[in-house]
């Protein structure tokens, strides 16, 4: 039975869902995201984030994870993950949105996770963000979108 079987089955029986979209799977059965959010963590993108729950992060889909900053205030350097492509700010991801999922396709087998890093934002719109989860779904690999420093 599939994740989303089993969610309608527990709600169908009065039973509330679980907030961790993995714990509604059998056990043994991992949940994955399709696409991993890292952002500085406490700054303004991880709030809007937090506060407006796009569908996608609130279905599971997508996973945020704030991460520590150095004193200039950038992301940490990943542990994990290889960089594909690079935009200033994320008003540019619909313009090249062909051109991201390109990458992502083309990108070949490996171990590491593939990164599509944004520069700097100040908020991620849910179309801004849909644009690499879409791409997402053309990779061999996981996917990361990193959001390496807010304004």
């Amino acid at each position: 039975m599939g994740a989303q079987a089993l969610l309608r089955l527990s709600v169908s029986q009065g039973v509330a869902p679980s907030r961790d979209p993995g714990a509604d799977y059998a056990p043994g059965v991992g949940f994955q995201p399709r696409l991993i959010v890292e952002v500085p963590r406490d700054g303004p993108v991880e709030r809007q984030l937090r506060r407006e729950r796009p569908e996608s992060i609130a279905s599971g889909e997508v996973v945020v994870e704030p991460g520590p900053t150095d004193e200039q205030g950038n992301l940490e350097a990943p542990a994990a993950g290889q960089l594909v492509y690079s935009v200033a700010s994320p008003e540019a991801l619909p313009r090249e949105a062909d051109e991201i999922r390109n990458v992502l396709q083309n990108a070949g087998t490996g171990t590491e996770p593939l990164v599509v890093a944004v520069e700097v934002a100040e908020e991620l719109r849910p179309e801004e963000l849909a644009v690499v989860l879409r791409a997402a779904e053309h990779a061999s690999r996981p996917a990361i979108l990193r959001i390496v420093r807010d304004l």
